[in-house]
């Protein structure tokens, strides 16, 4: 089995955001407010299961990936990296530059993508302030950033 075999990736509909909110209350992350969000959520099937989903929102040049989860039983079979890799596809085709993300779980997982830890300050203010930063992530979540360029 190759990395992200048999999984399908497709925009989020009503009851793809329900099942990415389920599974990222199942991981005690964050899982309130994703029909609010101005971004794009991608969902991830395989054998017609949600196994994975997550989202992009665009601040001019900027891009946050947010709320990105593997549901326990289907990690570390590429669906994280493939899921990963769509979002900031969309991004740069949206005209993003640079990605950012803030997390208390998976630096590691991130970091293998691409992802370096930064300073606080050195994520834009427009990234900071959307709704999901200011209202759920703790000010010790891991703030991390990738060119898009590359």
């Amino acid at each position: 089995m190759t990395p992200a075999d048999g999984l399908t990736l497709r925009p989020a509909d009503e009851a793809a955001l329900d099942g990415i909110a389920d599974v990222l209350a199942a991981n005690d992350l964050p899982h309130q407010g994703l029909d609010a969000s101005p971004g794009q959520f991608v969902a991830g099937y395989a054998g017609g299961d949600l196994v994975c989903g997550g989202g992009v929102e665009l601040y001019g040049a900027d891009a946050m990936l947010r709320s990105v989860v593997v549901a326990e039983p289907h990690r570390s079979q590429g669906y994280g990296a493939a899921l990963c890799e769509r979002l900031e596809a969309l991004a740069s085709e949206a005209g993003a530059t640079d990605g950012y993300l803030l997390t208390t779980t998976a630096a590691d997982f991130f970091e293998a993508h691409g992802y370096e830890a930064v300073p606080r300050e050195a994520v834009p203010d427009d990234v900071l302030e959307s709704p999901l930063v200011a209202a759920h992530c703790p000010a010790s979540a891991t703030c991390m950033h990738r060119s898009l360029d590359e």
